[in-house]
């Protein structure tokens, strides 16, 4: 969670440039998910499946009948084949857009300051725009891009004293209930952390930062999970996603050094808490914030 050395906050690199020019420099690469579609003919089923969700979404299922083709598509008398129920959703569609999206911005891929319009980044996908639209209005939601009128997503321009407000804020909440914990919760239960924090450590080793973000969360997610409030592990999990967020005129990833540091302190830290050493904890604890 420690940022690398931060400079002045930029534009990310001078005027910010179109979506549709980003999709022919192929500067935008958005990284494929895992089990997700690749090459042409897996964009293609893409593109059935997002036109299915489409169609699902339009029309009641009871409506559709065989032989009838997809909006703008001409079916020359073939008949459909039968829609398997149940196996593809239009949200499944939308939820993989949006989690690529959210490893583009840690990667530093979708990069500050810089616009991106759906069209352009659904060709990326092997979609049509839609998903990526919605996908986009829910990261707006959280902060991380801005809608700009007749354009498209505008990547937010953070700088370091929003990084280190969030810092912050993430401490005065995590801290204190994590303390409580260390005095409440059994070791064997502590134990029971130990595969995330080994993944943690994982996940810095390949030097993927989307990867390790993903990893980072989890094991923060699952101590907090421990103090049984809900609404206490989706305010901190919102935080801490929008703490990797790494920040205009600044290096576009943390180094793998870096990450390797950070998930060490998470099996230190939990060596301390199996142990019961409620002074250790309390020192890597301030530690690990501190440098978040």
């Amino acid at each position: 969670m420690k940022p690398s050395a931060q400079g002045p906050a930029g534009t990310g690199g001078g005027r910010p440039r179109t979506a549709e020019r980003a999709g022919r420099s192929g500067s935008v690469r958005l990284p494929a998910q895992p089990g997700a579609p690749d090459g042409n003919r897996e964009r293609g089923r893409d593109r059935e499946l997002d036109r299915d969700g489409d169609r699902d979404r339009d029309r009641a299922p009871e409506s559709r009948g065989a032989g009838e083709g997809v909006r703008g598509e001409h079916t020359h008398g073939e008949n459909a084949p039968p829609r398997p129920r149940g196996l593809v959703q239009r949200s499944s569609v939308r939820g993989q857009v949006l989690a690529a999206l959210r490893t583009a911005l840690v990667a530093g891929e979708l990069r500050p300051g810089e616009v991106y319009s759906a069209p352009a980044l659904g060709e990326r996908f092997g979609v049509s725009a839609t998903p990526v639209r919605e996908a986009m209005q829910q990261l707006a939601l959280e902060g991380a891009v801005e809608v700009v009128p007749n354009r498209g997503f505008r990547v937010v321009e953070r700088g370091d004293r929003e990084l280190a407000e969030l810092a912050e804020v993430r401490a005065l909440i995590e801290v204190p209930v994590l303390l409580r914990l260390a005095r409440t919760v059994p070791a064997e239960r502590w134990a029971e952390l130990r595969p995330l924090a080994e993944a943690t450590v994982r996940a810095a080793s390949s030097g993927c930062p989307a990867a390790y973000a993903e990893a980072d969360r989890a094991f923060h997610r699952a101590v907090l999970a421990l103090a049984g409030n809900d609404q206490l592990v989706r305010i901190a999990g919102d935080l801490h996603r929008r703490a990797q967020w790494p920040p205009a005129g600044a290096p576009a990833v943390r180094g793998r050094v870096d990450l390797i540091a950070d998930a060490h302190e998470h099996t230190a830290l939990l060596d301390a808490l199996i142990a019961g050493d409620l002074d250790v904890v309390r020192t890597l604890v301030g530690e690990h914030f501190a440098g978040a």
